[in-house]
């Protein structure tokens, strides 16, 4: 009966609305709640990174099996979190990252250009350890408790050296040394975390200085190189911008490649592999000596740019500054200096690669803005800086974030705090690059795509965003008009041989 009473009531009271327009405040509320709700849900992830690209009809079976398995995955992590891998420090997850069906999709998919990758830290070590350590007049001897390794016609008299060849007849010594090698030359340990960002940054030195003596003998270099192209291609990325110092090469006869012939011999390499890989764009350099320097020493690197300019117009990208940026080699020190050379050459400035807020460092980005950087490496601190911010989108300067980099150095320890998760919220002008990937066991993009993927984008956001990353990373890029349009017509043909399904409308076996 009481129900009954209701429901007459509730008629009427309906009859009412619609003749004489008496609100029916409950179930009009209720469904103005519900409606602003999803419109609100809408419309942040329509301004969101990868919201302005469009689904086209053939996306959407490949974006319904990604997303399956982020929502699974996510989910898996929200019930419990210890299972949500781009929350745990990159070294401890990385076999974990590599089971996950949301990495084996991205790994197949084209993800147009890396933009932020250095020289000697590019290449899986992998191929250092295997190929590298075992060829001819390869001597090793210890120094300071270190292993040094370096390419001799006949050693010097700095240390007691020993071919390796030798030292490895001996199969237990030969395992000693291959470990002690692998390190020697990565950031992964035993317990892989870094009490503080100095500490990652002094781990992340000393393997530079174990490297460089014996990668830059000429011949190993010109293969450490093709190879780098090689395991980015396979990584399905099609251009590379490759920051370096250029460092002096050696060979055995006692001749030293300087800054010019060094840029001939990454040129040379270069064509070859483009010429027997069609459908890779090609590379470019930027020229990235240390910061830590005096203004007599910067002078030597802005002749330097200037030459190489001149010497290869087109195969150098521009000019920047690399090192640990709270150990100074601050931009406002050059500022005078490279005002100048930004007339003719390019910059794309690390800058606010840094934890600290309003010190010299983090300030970097502030020159870097004054000086017309093309791109911010990094750009860590930026949320720290409005006015940069504001500037950023104004002049679509692209942030160049690296994720995994960011975490194995001390930065961020959870993925989903790390800051460019607002770039991302706000559709800021980014592309995703992998730094030195081969130092925490990482191989080309894919490893960072996946943690930006997962870890600094929305659980909804999906296929149009990493399609937009690859596509950024083209228009981003130094590439010329015509250098751009092939590769988006290349990239595009890639894409559409990712997305093909089989002839019963499954998706081929990612």
């Amino acid at each position: 009966m009481a129900l009954s009473r209701i429901a007459i009531t509730l008629s009427i009271l309906l009859t009412l609305k619609w003749v004489i327009g008496i609100p029916v405040i409950v179930n009009r509320d209720i469904d103005d709640y519900w409606s602003k709700r999803a419109n609100f849900i809408r419309e942040e992830e329509s301004v969101a990174f990868g919201g302005d690209v469009p689904l086209q009809k053939n996306e959407f079976l490949m974006n319904y099996t990604l997303m399956s398995a982020k929502f699974m995955e996510i989910d898996e992590g929200f019930a419990d979190q210890g299972k949500f891998l781009p929350r745990s420090n990159f070294l401890r997850v990385k076999n974990e990252i590599e089971k996950s069906k949301v990495f084996q999709i991205i790994k197949k998919m084209p993800k147009g250009a890396i933009l932020h990758a250095h020289d000697l830290g590019l290449l899986s070590l992998n191929y250092v350890l295997t190929n590298v350590t075992y060829r001819d007049n390869l001597y090793a001897c210890e120094k300071n408790g270190q292993l040094k390794l370096m390419f001799f016609k006949q050693p010097n008299k700095d240390c007691k050296w020993k071919l390796l060849s030798k030292l490895r007849q001996n199969s237990t010594k030969a395992s000693e040394i291959n470990k002690r090698i692998q390190r020697q030359m990565s950031m992964v340990t035993k317990h892989p975390k870094y009490p503080d960002g100095d500490k990652a940054w002094i781990k992340f030195q000393s393997i530079f200085e174990f490297l460089f003596p014996f990668l830059t003998y000429k011949p190993v270099f010109e293969d450490y190189y093709y190879h780098c192209l090689q395991e980015i291609y396979d990584d399905k990325v099609l251009y590379l911008e490759l920051r370096t110092i250029l460092p002096d090469l050696f060979d055995l006869d006692g001749r030293v490649y300087k800054k010019s012939e060094v840029m001939q011999i990454l040129k040379d390499v270069t064509d070859r592999f483009t010429a027997t890989h069609q459908d890779f764009i090609g590379a470019k350099i930027i020229y990235a000596p240390t910061r830590r320097v005096d203004l007599n020493q910067l002078k030597e690197y802005l002749e330097n740019a200037r030459q190489l300019k001149k010497d290869f117009p087109s195969f150098l990208a521009g000019f920047d500054l690399v090192g640990q940026e709270d150990k100074g080699g601050l931009l406002i020190d050059f500022a005078d200096q490279l005002q100048i050379l930004g007339k003719d050459i390019p910059f794309f400035f690390h800058a606010g690669e840094t934890d600290w807020y309003g010190l010299s460092t983090d300030q970097n980005l502030i020159d870097a803005i004054l000086l017309n950087t093309k791109r911010i490496g990094h750009g860590y601190a930026l949320l720290k800086h409005p006015k940069v911010m504001e500037l950023v989108k104004e002049k679509n300067i692209a942030i160049e974030i690296n994720p995994i980099s960011n975490q194995v150095l001390s930065l961020v320890g959870d993925m989903r705090n790390h800051p460019a998760t607002f770039l991302f919220a706000e559709n800021y002008p980014v592309v995703v690059s992998c730094d030195d990937p081969g130092l925490w066991g990482a191989r080309a993009l894919s490893y960072d795509f996946y943690e930006a993927f997962m870890g600094l984008m929305a659980r909804s956001s999906d296929l149009r965003a990493l399609k937009k990353l690859a596509l950024n990373s083209i228009a981003f890029s130094m590439m010329t008009d015509d250098e751009k349009s092939s590769a988006f017509l290349s990239f595009e043909k890639q894409w559409q041989q990712f997305l093909q399904v089989s002839e019963n409308g499954h998706v081929y076996e990612l």
